[in-house]
């Protein structure tokens, strides 16, 4: 390709290393399956699992309490039973007394 005499190009655009490294930073940046975009989304999901991980260990640590709690008297274990499982004793009757919402509107 021939170049009118007028146009002059910069020495700085004319060197073979800017050329390389404006592309390699072209092809890194943008066009590699690793570029910045795809970057920046598992950055967001790794600190989104990270959240989780945290609010997780603060469940397990809660859940953890509650067993030690539980298994620390059997009343404390008696009074789980019978309100989350709904266990009575033999001579006992068990009435369920349920609200209900109010749908009619």
């Amino acid at each position: 390709m021939i170049l009118p005499k007028s146009i002059k190009i910069p020495a700085l655009l004319r060197n073979k290393f800017v050329i390389a490294l404006t592309a390699f930073v072209i092809w890194l940046g943008f066009l590699d399956r690793n570029n910045l975009l795809s970057q920046y989304q598992l950055q967001a999901e790794v600190n989104k699992l990270e959240t989780q991980k945290a609010f997780f260990k603060s469940e397990i640590d809660k859940t953890t309490e509650q067993q030690r709690e539980l298994l620390s008297s059997p009343e404390k274990l008696e009074k789980f039973a019978r309100e989350q499982y709904l266990m009575k004793k033999d001579n006992e009757d068990l009435f369920i007394i349920r609200e209900e919402a109010d749908n009619a509107k």
